[in-house]
Order: C-alpha cells, then sequence, then structure tokens
C-alpha cells in the first residue's frame, strides 16, 4: 500500500481502539494499582500486605468480575477521551514533523519528548472526569457499607459527582493528573519511538524487522520502566487526592492540594509511599504499553503503509 498521511481524526479514532484493546487485558491491574496506593491514605490500618494479597482479597470480597472489573466502562470512556488525544495527538504531530525533516532526517529526541507532553497534558485535561470515575469505581468495593457510593456505571459516577459534589470535582486532583500525563507521556511516546530506532541499528541481526513485533516488545518494555520511575509519584498523589473522602460542613478537606498531600504521605509514611503500588502500575502499564502501541502501529500501517510510531 503506499504511503497516505491521516488526519487528527482518524489517529485518534485509531488511538482510542488500540487503547480499549489494552484495557480489557490490563483493567484488572488498574484496580489493584488504586486499591494499594489508597490503602492506609486516611490514616487508617493497612488493609493489604502486598500486591498478591490485594488481589486475593479483592477476589474474595467481590468475586472475579466485580472485584476486578468495577469501573470497566470508565476505562473505556478513558481511552475515548484520554487514550485517543494521547495517541492521536502525537501519532499526528510526528506525522506531521518527520514530513518537514527530509528523507532519511531523524526527529530529535527532544522534539519527541515535547510532542509526548504536548499530546499527554491535552488527553489529561479532557479525560480526567473519566479518571475520576476510574479511581472512585475502582476503590468503591474497598469502602465500609456506609461510605459506599454504590455508582451504577460510570454515567452515574460523573452525574453524581457533578450534582453532588459540584462540576468542579469532575478535575479534582487535574494538576497532578496533567503533570503525571504530561511525564508519562513524554516518557512512553518519545522512547518508545526512539528506542525503535536505536535498537534496530545497534543489533539489526536480532531485530531484523524494523517495524516488526519483537523490536515494538522490546521498545514497549524499555519505555515502560521509565515512564513508570519518572510518573509514579505523581500517580500515588493523584489517586489520594481523587479519592478523598467529601469533608463535613466545617470541616477542612483531608488534602489541600498536590503539595499537601505529598508532604503528609511522605511524613506519615515515608519517602518509600511514592513508590506505593509501583509493581502494579509497572505490571499494568507495560503490557497496556505494548499492547495498544503494537496496535496502533499495526492498524496504522494497514491503512497508511507505515507505522504510526
Amino acid at each position: 500500500m503506499a504511503d497516505t498521511s491521516l488526519g487528527l481524526g482518524m489517529r485518534m479514532v485509531l488511538g482510542a481502539t488500540g487503547g480499549m484493546g489494552a484495557a480489557v487485558c490490563c483493567h484488572p491491574l488498574d484496580v489493584v494499582r488504586v486499591q494499594l496506593q489508597i490503602d492506609g491514605g486516611s490514616g487508617g490500618a493497612k488493609a493489604y500486605k502486598g500486591t498478591g494479597d490485594a488481589v486475593v482479597q479483592i477476589v474474595k470480597r467481590n468475586g472475579v468480575l466485580r472485584g476486578l472489573y468495577p469501573g470497566i466502562d470508565a476505562a473505556f470512556l478513558r481511552q475515548w477521551t484520554y487514550g485517543s488525544c494521547r495517541l492521536g495527538i502525537y501519532a499526528f504531530l510526528l506525522d506531521k514533523v518527520t514530513s518537514t525533516q527530509g528523507k532519511g532526517v531523524p526527529v530529535p529526541f527532544w522534539k519527541k519528548l515535547l510532542m509526548g507532553s504536548t499530546a499527554g497534558a491535552i488527553g489529561s485535561f479532557v479525560g480526567t472526569p473519566s479518571e475520576i470515575a476510574l479511581v472512585r469505581m475502582g476503590a468503591d468495593s474497598k469502602l465500609p457499607e456506609a461510605e459506599k457510593r454504590n455508582y451504577k456505571n460510570v454515567v452515574d459516577c460523573c452525574l453524581r459527582i457533578a450534582r453532588e459534589e459540584g462540576v468542579a470535582k469532575l478535575w479534582n486532583g487535574a494538576t497532578p493528573t496533567i503533570i503525571r500525563a504530561t511525564l508519562l507521556s513524554a516518557s512512553v511516546l518519545a522512547c518508545y519511538s526512539e528506542a525503535k530506532i536505536e535498537l534496530y541499528k545497534a543489533l539489526p541481526t536480532v531485530f531484523k524487522d524494523k517495524e516488526g513485533v519483537p523490536l515494538m516488545f522490546t521498545a514497549t518494555m524499555f519505555a515502560s520502566l521509565v515512564a513508570n520511575v519518572v510518573s509514579n509519584p505523581f500517580d500515588v498523589v493523584k489517586s489520594r487526592i481523587q479519592n478523598m473522602p467529601v469533608p463535613a460542613v466545617g470541616e477542612k478537606p483531608l488534602y489541600t492540594g498536590m503539595g499537601d498531600c505529598f508532604t503528609k504521605s511522605v511524613k506519615g509514611e515515608g519517602p518509600l509511599v511514592l513508590y506505593k503500588g509501583f509493581t502494579p502500575a509497572f505490571v499494568k502499564l507495560a503490557p497496556y504499553t505494548c499492547i495498544s502501541l503494537i496496535l496502533v502501529d499495526k492498524m496504522t500501517k494497514l491503512v497508511t503503509g507505515k507505522s504510526a510510531m
């Protein structure tokens, strides 16, 4: 097939589709990650000893589907908001910049970082309401019966938050969410694009096809590790802010903002709290990144004759 340039809209659709495929496989890990990150965050006793213990307790308490797949509709909505923007905008910008570089001239790594940051920031702002719903619905099963919100689905969750807590609450924790997404997208997307090029040049006998699955898989694993190290502290702060209880009339909120949450968490639980949930976050991010980016690359190649990233 001859090379064809795709518009932003089509690239966003491909990005969302790839993200949904990854979400089906990785959603349970996201549920475990959120529950680990909020565990002990309100000053209560910690319920989980680790990732394995969290999985066992969640399944024992709520079963596989209700325990590990709450909020899957929110995860799908997140792909049509955050995921479509993040992957679609990056692929669109990379294609445009590549076309201006001259034949055979690679796009500088710093430009890829800038494009990844831009795509992540825009996608995160658009997708914050679905992120709030995803966190709330994923954490609801851990709350005591009297405190459970019992959201019916993602639409019910978003409408109730807006009605009961105000529309602004749909963007609660937007600052750490956007910072995290900016860092995550810059790390994942730029490192993935760059790693594919460098690995192909450095190990041509190992990676014989520059658009083959083995090369894509290796590049996504490297990009996922870098991204997880960079973004996990912001992920912990984001999850705690988004899931903190609504204060009673006259009471101060548990956290007044990103800095306050960061300070209280480190002071109360030590600096390693910022890497709480690192294992399930990486175990979730790595396959999610692998599945979503390979799907987007392969679907784009079918349509245009060349990979997206």
